[in-house]
């Protein structure tokens, strides 16, 4: 691989984590509004019987959102940190920990997801995410492989 084609490719996971991040912040700032609109609907309908919520019901996935858009900020900005170090100066590590990290996620909320018949969360939120951060991992495994560390 290329100096030119890994620098592209960790730009791409770098840029993917920082469009994760806005992400987070809407969630934690605007979890009710247009943005979430079909995840919104789905969640009603799959918890709640398509119903409107009531106002205690709403307060707790309000809080809820919040405490989920804080954890994604301080995940991806540490995905964001490696990338821009550890990553860029081809450490093994960073390699083996961005996979490690973004497989954990995505299997323990998708299992989640699944179980209690969220599929929707798994197909609008964590499959993007998984392709968007994947994609540069998958391209520059060469880069990393034949390590010795």
């Amino acid at each position: 691989m290329t100096d030119q084609k890994f620098y592209f490719y960790q730009k791409w996971l770098t840029y993917a984590n920082w469009m994760a991040v806005s992400i987070g912040i809407l969630c934690a700032f605007a979890g009710n509004s247009f943005i979430f609109d079909l995840h919104n609907t789905f969640t009603k309908a799959v918890f709640f019987g398509g119903n409107e919520l009531s106002a205690e019901v709403l307060l707790f996935k309000n809080w809820n959102w919040g405490v989920i858009g804080g954890t994604i900020v301080g995940f991806h900005l540490l995905m964001i940190g490696i990338s821009e170090n550890a990553f860029k100066k081809k450490e093994k590590w960073a390699y083996r920990y961005l996979w490690i990290a973004l497989l954990s996620w995505f299997v323990i909320d998708s299992g989640i997801s699944i179980y209690t018949g969220a599929i929707h969360n798994v197909v609008i939120i964590n499959l993007v995410a998984l392709v968007m951060i994947g994609i540069p991992l998958i391209a520059t495994r060469k880069a990393f492989v034949n390590q010795q560390k």
